[in-house]
This record gives structure tokens, C-alpha cells and sequence, in this order.
């Protein structure tokens, strides 16, 4: 008879200590099932307590589903209450398991022995079997997390979730004012990744962009430039730093093509970064064989009008000005006081 088996959890976060336990309970039973247990008040609470933002089931549904997809005898299920942490109904909460396990369970998993009055209770068929309950393998719990958070035991965080907590930082700004080199720097500094303006290697594909860009060019920009900002974030150290966004692909198709598109404009209203710096044009004006807008009165012109976008837009950013060493100084500080980095 086929052994069948849950383990059971916020995963408020997921941690290495949790994929431990499925991976170790996956050796041990036919079938495991691992079940994502929540309610947005339970779960709220218990985050507000700690001042730790609030992680959407789907979120962790997720984490879980990527985690488990080549495990061929694990299932992942979710199961939904509304009971906050203090009024948890074990009892309903253990009829909600069962139900949509729909079969006998043998083994019941978990990392404390505090539980096993409980279970005893609610699954007298089955048997607790606790794994590493000392914390051995992966000292590490979710509760602590939460209270000192991610980027304190970012080693203990599995790679399919670290994405989610990466910060992203995006540098904007019109022409010649030195966004490719402070992303660069930045993450250099940083020790992560970034992403470089996919419209410039856009232009320099067709050989310039005045009077050569179609309509249909900003979307792909667009689209091209989330697609990389996605990979460097599964890649990055805690931070991301991105050079340009939808705003700038919309300032853009205005300039060239003298056409405000409504597909970037839902792309830049639906962007979510953690700041958003601003790189006012003060700094002397480089030709670099794609520049076409180098008269002060006319860089003037575009910024106004790039941060005119940018409020329409709902995007809040913050202006930094002055030479390149005052900019960069200037960047890393609002990056330590904002983002928390």
C-alpha cells in the first residue's frame, strides 16, 4: 500500500530549511503532499508584528510550484482560512487538509515536537515524523526572518524566491547624463547585476535613431527591456540597478516619432521599482555618434518633459545633480537610507 504523506506551512517565507524538510519527507512517502496554509489576516498580523512586508499566497504558491515541478511523487495544494493567528481553527483547518488531500494520510511532517498533541488529535491514523527539529541542517526559521529580515540570511533564502526581495533601483534621465556609467558603477560596487538600456542597443543595431525608428520599435523596446530586467534580477545580489524604463521608451517615441503610444504608457504605470533616481542634464553633453539633442535649451526642453511623463505616470523619483562624483555619492546614499541595502 502506497505510503501518503503532507507536510504543512506559511512558508512566511520559504526558507532552505523548509526545502530541506520537503526534500527529506519526499524520501519517506509514496506521495507528499506539501501544503500551503493561509489567511491574509493571519498572515497580515503576523507580518505587521515584525514589520516584514506581507508575501501574497499566490506568491508562495508559486515559490513552492518552481521549487517541486521535477519532484515526480510531490504535489503541491493550497488551503484557505480567515481565522487570525490568536482564533485558528486546527480542527476545520485539519477537515480543509484532508479534503483536498482526498486520502488517507500516514504521515504527517513537521520540524516540532510541540505539535505532536495536536496531531495526535487530528490525524490519530497517521504518524508525526519530525525532521531536523534542532535546526541542525539549516538553523534558520521563519519567525527570525521575518524579524531581522531577508537580507540577513539571504544564503538561507532558495533561489526561486530571493527574486521576489531584490531591490530594484532604475536610473533615469535624458540624453548624456551619465545613467549607462552610475548603473554600471553602481553595480560594480554593489557586486550584482544590471540592465543596460535595450533601446540604445536597439539603435545601434539599425546604425542611429533619428528618423529611422518606426512605431512598432518602442513596444519591443519595451518589452525586450522587462524581459532583461527579469533575468538580472534572478541573478542579483540583493539589488538590481536598471538603466531607463517604459517612461523613457515612451519619452522616446514622442521624440523621434512625435507619438504617445497607450501600450507604453500601461507598461510605465504597471513598473513597481524601489527608486527611481534622476540624473538632471547639468553635466556636459557627449556626443557619441547616436546624441542628436546636445543645445542646453533643448536638454532643458526634454527634461521637463520626461518628468512631466513621469508624474503623469504616478512614479515618484528623486533628482540628482552635480558632477559625477557628487552624483554617485549622492546615488549610494539615498540607496542605504531608502532601499536599505
Amino acid at each position: 500500500m502506497k505510503k501518503v504523506g503532507f507536510y504543512g506551512g506559511k512558508f512566511l517565507p520559504l526558507h532552505q530549511g523548509h526545502v530541506y524538510a520537503i526534500i527529506k519527507a519526499s524520501t519517506m512517502v509514496d506521495e507528499l503532499y506539501v501544503v500551503l496554509s493561509h489567511s491574509e489576516k493571519r498572515d497580515g498580523e503576523l507580518c505587521e508584528e515584525s514589520k516584514f512586508p506581507y508575501i501574497p499566497s499566490r506568491i508562495r504558491l508559486r515559490w513552492l510550484s518552481q521549487l517541486t515541478k521535477d519532484m515526480k511523487n510531490v504535489k503541491v495544494i493550497e488551503v484557505e482560512d480567515y481565522d487570525g493567528d490568536d482564533d485558528y481553527d486546527w480542527k476545520e483547518g485539519a477537515a480543509k487538509i484532508k479534503e483536498a488531500i482526498g486520502k488517507n494520510i500516514d504521515v504527517v511532517f513537521s520540524s516540532e515536537m510541540g505539535y505532536d498533541p495536536i496531531f495526535q488529535e487530528l490525524y490519530p491514523e497517521a504518524t508525526h515524523a519530525l525532521i531536523d527539529e534542532k535546526r541542525e541542517q539549516f538553523p534558520i526559521s521563519a519567525t527570525e526572518i521575518r524579524s531581522k529580515g531577508v537580507f540577513t540570511f539571504w544564503d538561507y533564502i532558495p533561489e526561486v524566491a530571493k527574486p521576489y526581495f531584490v531591490k530594484k533601483v532604475v536610473i533615469l534621465g535624458t540624453e548624456s547624463c551619465g545613467k549607462s556609467t552610475l548603473t554600471r558603477n553602481l553595480a560594480l560596487m554593489y557586486n550584482t547585476t544590471y540592465v543596460s538600456e535595450y533601446g540604445r542597443e536597439i539603435c545601434e543595431e539599425l546604425g542611429g535613431c533619428d528618423g529611422i525608428m518606426v512605431d512598432e520599435d518602442y513596444p519591443l523596446i519595451a518589452y525586450g527591456h522587462k524581459l532583461k530586467e527579469y533575468e538580472a534580477s534572478k541573478q542579483a545580489n540583493k539589488i538590481v540597478f536598471i538603466d531607463t524604463e517604459a517612461t523613457v521608451t515612451q519619452f522616446y517615441s514622442e521624440l523621434y516619432n512625435r507619438k504617445t503610444q497607450q501600450v507604453l504608457a500601461e507598461i510605465a504605470k504597471l513598473q513597481n521599482y524601489d527608486l527611481c533616481l534622476f540624473l538632471e542634464p547639468d553635466v556636459k553633453w557627449v556626443d557619441d555618434g547616436l546624441r542628436v539633442h546636445g543645445e542646453q535649451k533643448v536638454r532643458e526642453e526634454n527634461n521637463q518633459r520626461l518628468k512631466q511623463l513621469l508624474k503623469e505616470y504616478g512614479i515618484p523619483f528623486v533628482s540628482i545633480s552635480g558632477s559625477y562624483q557628487e552624483r554617485l555619492d549622492k546615488a549610494i546614499e539615498l540607496i542605504r537610507e531608502r532601499v536599505g541595502v
